[in-house]
């Protein structure tokens, strides 16, 4: 028996429900960006940043995020950035000044750095708060804007107690602390008034860092063999092949860089995946595909176009990373999405948009 003959032998609420689980279709994540076109832009930005001293910086960052939201879809529609440059510069000086006082504080003495320090760790927190209610606000998709909410108790629990809690306890506390933290980050965002909610466990945090923690030990013992069979040839060819010593440790750390730069890869393959697939809006749930292999395929292709090119690759490398993935992620919805959307219009257009002025501030890290 087919589909079509389940639903059409079934009782009346029973083939509605079947009928609006078969219409509910995933929708996949597009982006429509360019390497091309984005050049243009990042090769602007680059120049104005270098004549301005760096003044240039906020408006670049400007266009390069409108870019990218214009050309990130879902369901035909792109998302919007309204951030301000002023804010932005803003934002970015005052991070200048207290890493600049930071600096300059322990100079004059060990006393004044750590007075210094510690403001920072007092202010630290709030910025950073306030940074991710700068961005959230200022991104709406289909005119809707989103928010983040939090309070000055749970900001500070999780920027700087679980930090301090990584450090005592020698980072074996870490996968714990960043699962707090993205806990907050996503069930403090909303989309209108719809919140977001989060349920990955602290045990799929540990088994990433588990994961890549194993990759790494492996690779570090392959290196370190290779590293001892090369010792052991040296000291067979006597003074003949000292010249080769230099040579041979260049390739060791390079090795050692490279394997890294891919395990880099490989945790970011697992959390993305962690995160977003443990993440809803509303009772619609997201679900992201990104595949380790594809990944250290596409990392490893950037870094030789890059070195090759002597950097003029970085913004087609940025292009295809950033395709990869937003178009590993999808939204599956628990209805129609078009009413979901509608609703949410209605209880945002009743919200207003008073805060504004509140959140006029991007920390830009």
């Amino acid at each position: 028996m087919g589909i079509s003959d389940s639903v059409e032998t079934a009782p009346a609420p029973e083939r509605t429900a079947q009928t609006q689980r078969l219409s509910v279709a995933q929708e996949r994540f597009t982006f429509t960006g360019s390497g091309s076109e984005y050049f243009r832009i990042w090769i602007v930005n680059l120049l104005l940043t270098i004549v301005t001293l760096g003044v240039y910086s906020a408006w670049a960052k400007v266009r390069r995020t409108r870019y990218f939201y214009a050309n990130t879809m879902i369901a035909g529609a792109s998302f919007d950035y309204h951030g301000n440059a002023r804010s932005i510069l803003r934002g970015r000086m005052v991070a200048l000044l207290f890493f600049g006082a930071y600096n300059i504080a322990f100079k004059i003495s060990a006393t004044a750095g750590f007075a210094m320090l510690a403001v920072l760790g007092a202010t630290m927190p709030w910025l950073l708060w306030k940074s991710l209610q700068f961005k959230l606000y200022n991104t709406s998709y289909r005119g809707i804007r989103f928010g983040f909410g939090g309070t000055v108790r749970q900001v500070y629990y999780v920027y700087l107690v679980l930090p301090i809690l990584a450090l005592l306890s020698a980072y074996l506390a870490a996968p714990f602390v960043h699962q707090r933290i993205k806990k907050f980050q996503h069930e403090q965002s909303r989309y209108g008034r719809t919140a977001f909610s989060f349920h990955a466990s602290v045990g799929g945090f540990y088994r990433a860092y588990l994961i890549a923690l194993a990759v790494a030990i492996g690779g570090m013992l392959i290196i370190g063999v290779s590293v001892g069979y090369a010792s052991a040839a040296f000291r067979a060819g006597g003074p003949k092949t000292a010249s080769a010593v230099p040579g041979a440790l260049l390739i060791i750390l390079l090795a050692t860089y490279v394997w890294m730069f891919l395990l880099f890869q490989l945790f970011l393959t697992l959390i993305q995946n962690t995160i977003w697939n443990n993440t809803r809006l509303g009772e619609h749930r997201f679900n992201s595909r990104m595949r380790a292999g594809r990944i250290v395929y596409i990392a490893v292709t950037n870094l030789i176009g890059i070195v090759v090119t002597l950097g003029l690759f970085v913004p087609f490398a940025r292009i295809r990373t950033m395709k990869y993935r937003i178009e590993s992620m999808s939204l599956i919805p628990a209805g129609s999405l078009d009413d979901f959307i509608a609703d949410t219009q209605k209880q945002a257009s009743a919200t207003g948009e008073g805060m504004a002025d509140l959140l006029d501030f991007d920390l830009s890290l």
